[in-house]
């Protein structure tokens, strides 16, 4: 009898993952609850995104703090772009620290969409999925289930690689064709960062503020005696036209206008057929005042920066330019298209 009741324990704590041993289940289950537990968490690594002719790469940080505390940190490898996605009990907001700009949204990010790199996106993922399975390896549990990216109708499964204790190391997004398109690699994980809610404020992102007064001062030569006091402007030159790579079917450039503005060179893409939209281009110019920009949508993540989308525009800047692209003709995904077709090498025109 007792040989039988030590049989039958050695069976249980297999069953339950006790010698290594997990089904998908316990698996989702010893996951979710080492993140619901987390009053607070920091992650730090790699995202990686493939856009087919390109990979960009980005240093990315994510907080966590309950309830409904965010703040995720981008830094973009190739031009040190830093952007943050940031929410608190005062609202949503996409700031990009030195343009001295921010995107405020009215948006229930980020129980909208899957997010690879915040935990609570994936164990949803997880519980969502009947279908859910696991594949075990010599070092390596993975997981894989079906995302919800409402934006991007390419990407349509995913696997999370942990450790043989379910320490999360890993997420891949893939495509139909099962191309990794988004990688996440994480490098550092706490769950218990001991996050405080003044680590949330905006004004902890407004970073060039002062500085940028100090320029708009000095950039003013003021004669005292004749109680005078002139701005000197510097008008910026675009120096390219960027095309889009993707236009939707029986659509075409129908005209192209360069206009000078106070603030630099502007230029004005018409697109004309089944489906019209237009684009604008100007340089990226930071603001002397902070700046919050309302918007009604989501953050979205493009191939090199984070952008402002509603259900007719998308709004984000790049490489030194902003782009501002409207179509009530498109649907969300064409113009998510037409934004990540936008920059390639292929589509630069000088305007020289």
């Amino acid at each position: 009898m007792k040989k039988y009741l030590v049989l039958l324990g050695i069976v249980m704590l297999l069953s339950l993952g006790g010698c290594g041993k997990y089904t998908v289940g316990n698996a989702i289950n010893d996951f979710a609850k080492k993140v619901e537990n987390s009053k607070s968490y920091k992650l730090s690594g790699t995202m990686e995104i493939n856009n087919d002719e390109e990979v960009y790469t980005y240093s990315i940080e994510s907080n966590f703090l309950k309830d409904d505390y965010y703040k995720v940190i981008l830094v973009n490898q190739t031009n040190n772009h830093e952007q943050v996605i940031l929410k608190n009990m005062d609202g949503l907001y996409v700031v990009t620290p030195n343009l001295n700009k921010s995107f405020k949204f009215d948006s229930i990010w980020p129980e909208n969409s899957s997010q690879a790199y915040l935990l609570m996106n994936l164990v949803n993922d997880l519980k969502n999925d009947a279908e859910a399975s696991l594949e075990e390896t010599d070092n390596n549990y993975i997981l894989k289930s079906k995302v919800n990216y409402p934006n991007n109708e390419e990407l349509v499964y995913q696997k999370i690689t942990f450790d043989k204790n379910m320490n999360i190391e890993k997420v891949e997004v893939f495509n139909e064709e099962d191309i990794v398109k988004i990688k996440v690699n994480f490098k550092n994980v706490d769950l218990k960062a001991k996050l405080k809610e003044d680590d949330f404020l905006l004004e902890d992102l407004i970073d060039v503020e002062e500085e940028n007064k100090d320029i708009s001062n000095n950039d003013k030569n003021c004669d005292q005696k004749e109680g005078e006091c002139n701005d000197t402007k510097t008008n910026v030159t675009l120096e390219s036209i960027i095309y889009p790579l993707y236009i939707p079917a029986n659509t075409h450039l129908d005209s192209s206008e360069s206009v000078s503005t106070d603030e630099g060179d502007r230029v004005i893409l018409t697109f004309a057929g089944d489906k019209n939209f237009v684009i604008v281009e100007e340089v990226a110019q930071a603001s002397n005042e902070f700046e919050i920009i309302p918007v009604f949508g989501d953050p979205l993540m493009l191939n090199e920066a984070i952008g402002a989308m509603s259900s007719n525009s998308i709004s984000w800047q790049a490489s030194g330019i902003s782009y501002y692209l409207v179509g009530s003709d498109l649907s969300q995904n064409e113009m998510v298209n037409i934004a990540k077709s936008l920059g390639n090498a292929t589509t630069v025109i000088s305007t020289k």
